[in-house]
């Protein structure tokens, strides 16, 4: 039985090798297929070289790149090895790789392409224990060599190209004791060993290293059939930054699972396009994306005709009825209160009978165009990074796109619970088997199902704790090994749970008011008009908000009101947007859909561009509220002036 990823990976291999693994493209954004035993060779000698180099047990290996596929091989090269990496994206400042490598003591690092490796080379003096650079990105022949050569002379590194070190690793590898002592070196390691140090991507300040060891991620390998059992050879669209730990998990359920994962990017025209070559069958994505589809579809319906507006509404309203009664008769709603099966069964079957030909002409007919983009294998997605709202899953369920929420967080590896493909309960997510929460209010006692409280997790996904910060571990994880999330969570009566806000990000208003902000911002968001929303409002007598507007969709209500305007740069000054904002805003947040009258937005600010990621947003494209506070401060200062 294997204890490692890698001993995983090889069973994986002995048994198909010939299965395709990966899908990467070439300049021309044609995709290339590399089988399970070529990618199990380009490990092998990736790890002969490094080993070579002097790379050993234990060492902590700096990995700085996006998607690609020669992550996967470099991340399986070191961990053959028993050393761990340390990975981050080309989005990280230059003071987060510093402080990264520096607090790792990193000797090796691996770079993306010739930006990321000039970057780590100019921080050269500030780490003196760096001393080998590897870029995984090709060069030209032309003046390749010569590149390398006069950056080797500059920096007094040791610096490679991963592709040279994959063919002197051949070699090694073809010599006498070559690949056994690759194979004994994989064979020592142990479910403890540390497979990564991830540093978190500073939402609430500096940047806190996440140590997770091989039996973190191998646990919830063995829980993913729970959640949908998956056949080899099955494509994964991979999107999000595979540096982050719900990507990075992925990752390794595609090679459990012997699956095949195309590389893309979370950008809208190039998804389209990879999605039309590649005919997925699952994507991993983060709420944002989904919205941001679901916005498409609003603004494209804007440019149909009004006949065409009116049939597409009213499918969409039948097959969201339709749905909400296929959740009553199959037991699908969460039991916070008490609930009779019996009783749900007999409300819903009369109205799901009645609406289902109607709601199944609607996605042959009006859904058609828009669940055809996601190809003809396409099974679901999982939305992970973030709680997805209610009003997008329910449009996705509706037009009939699967699309399931999973939680977790870095510390967790980060898998804690997820909804079922085939059964999930809207808005509610199931613990994975193994896993204990409980949800404990402001006096220690545990919350009763639908009460808040902070959630808190046990299992054997928990992180071993920060790299070199027993103090910040001490925070978080006790003595028995309940870690807090410092999310607030709501669980119902079979053990479900549901994500309600962050503890950290609660606002107190001046009159002693707790608000979450997220569930205000979420309802903000689903307004096309809207395509940011912050709430804030800290010791303030009201709440207000910094709003980003979604300028297309912005444009063309102006172009259907006959409204002029110069340049989308002045549309945030106009009084007719401000106007329309003001009525989304009041619209979304209200005491019609449940908002309290100290939870709505009394005063609002309109931004100029959009938040990126780096700046206003982390890399899997959360708000990181400490730097908008910091950026916006004269914004925030004049709301409540």
């Amino acid at each position: 039985m294997y204890r490692t990823l890698v001993q995983m990976f090889d069973e994986r291999v002995a048994s198909n090798p010939l299965y395709t693994a990966q899908l990467s493209k070439d300049e021309k954004a044609k995709f290339h297929p590399t089988t399970y035993i070529q990618l199990q060779e380009n490990v092998r000698a990736l790890a002969s070289s490094l080993k070579q180099l002097g790379l050993k047990r234990g060492e902590i290996v700096g990995l700085m790149s996006d998607n690609r596929a020669e992550w996967m091989v470099a991340d399986l090269a070191i961990l053959a090895l028993g050393a761990a990496d340390a990975p981050r994206g080309r989005d990280a400042m230059d003071y987060e790789i510093r402080y990264i490598l520096f607090e790792t003591g990193a000797r090796f690092c691996f770079a993306e392409n010739l930006e990321m490796a000039d970057r780590i080379i100019a921080l050269k003096k500030e780490l003196p224990m760096l001393e080998t650079v590897v870029i995984m990105d090709g060069l030209k022949p032309a003046a390749g060599q010569d590149d390398l050569a006069m950056r080797k002379k500059a920096s007094g590194l040791a610096v490679y190209l991963q592709s040279d070190l994959i063919k002197e690793g051949v070699e090694l590898l073809a010599k006498d004791g070559g690949r056994k002592a690759i194979e004994h070196e994989i064979a020592l390691g142990s479910e403890e060993d540390i497979c990564t140090i991830i540093f978190t991507s500073g939402t609430t300040g500096n940047p806190k290293g996440v140590m997770l060891t091989h039996g973190n991620m191998l646990y919830q390998l063995a829980q993913i059939p729970s959640i949908k059992n998956v056949r080899p050879q099955q494509r994964w669209l991979a999107v999000l930054p595979v540096w982050h730990s719900f990507e990075r998990l992925i990752q390794y359920v595609i090679l459990d699972n012997l699956d095949v994962i195309a590389y893309s990017k979370p950008i809208g025209k190039i998804m389209l396009v990879d999605m039309a070559n590649v005919k997925p069958h699952y994507i991993c994505s983060v709420p944002r994306i989904w919205e941001t589809v679901k916005a498409g579809v609003n603004q494209n319906l804007k440019s149909k005709t009004p006949a065409q507006r009116k049939i597409f509404n009213f499918f969409l309203s039948v097959a969201k009825k339709q749905y909400a009664a296929k959740e009553l008769i199959e037991g699908r709603l969460p039991d916070i209160k008490r609930r009779s099966r019996i009783l749900d069964w007999i409300v819903g079957i009369i109205p799901y009978l009645v609406l289902s030909p109607i709601a199944a002409l609607g996605r042959k007919v009006a859904f058609k165009p828009i669940t055809s983009k996601f190809g003809p294998n396409f099974i679901g997605g999982i939305s992970g990074g973030g709680s997805m709202s209610k009003d997008v899953q329910t449009f996705f369920s509706a037009i009939g796109v699967t699309l399931i929420d999973g939680y977790g967080l870095t510390e967790t590896a980060p898998l804690v619970g997820a909804q079922n493909f085939d059964h999930p309960t809207r808005g509610f997510m199931f613990a994975m088997k193994g896993t204990e929460i409980k949800c404990l209010k402001d006096d220690g006692t545990v919350a009763a199902p639908g009460e808040k409280g902070v959630l808190y997790v046990r299992g054997p996904q928990v992180m071993k704790g920060y790299f070199k910060r027993q103090d910040l571990t001490d925070k978080v994880l006790d003595k028995d090994g309940w870690f807090n999330t410092g999310d607030l969570a709501i669980t119902t009566r079979s053990g479900l749970f549901c994500i309600a806000g962050r503890a950290k990000d609660t606002i107190v208003l001046s009159g002693g008011e707790n608000i979450e902000p997220v569930p205000i911002e979420a309802a903000l968001n689903e307004s096309e008009y809207i395509e940011t929303a912050v709430v804030v409002g800290q010791d303030k007598k009201y709440l207000a908000a910094l709003i980003v507007i979604a300028e297309k969709n912005v444009e063309r209500y102006l172009k259907d009101m006959k409204i002029p305007y110069v340049n989308r740069e002045d549309l945030s000054e106009m009084e007719e947007v401000k106007a329309l904002i003001n009525r989304e805003i009041q619209e979304k947040v209200s005491s019609r859909r449940g908002f309290k009258a100290f939870e709505q937005i009394n005063r609002f600010t309109l931004l100029e561009k959009s938040f990126k990621v780096g700046e206003e947003l982390s890399a899997k494209q959360e708000l990181k509220r400490h730097k908008i506070n910091e950026i916006y401060a004269k914004e925030i200062a004049e709301l409540f002036s």
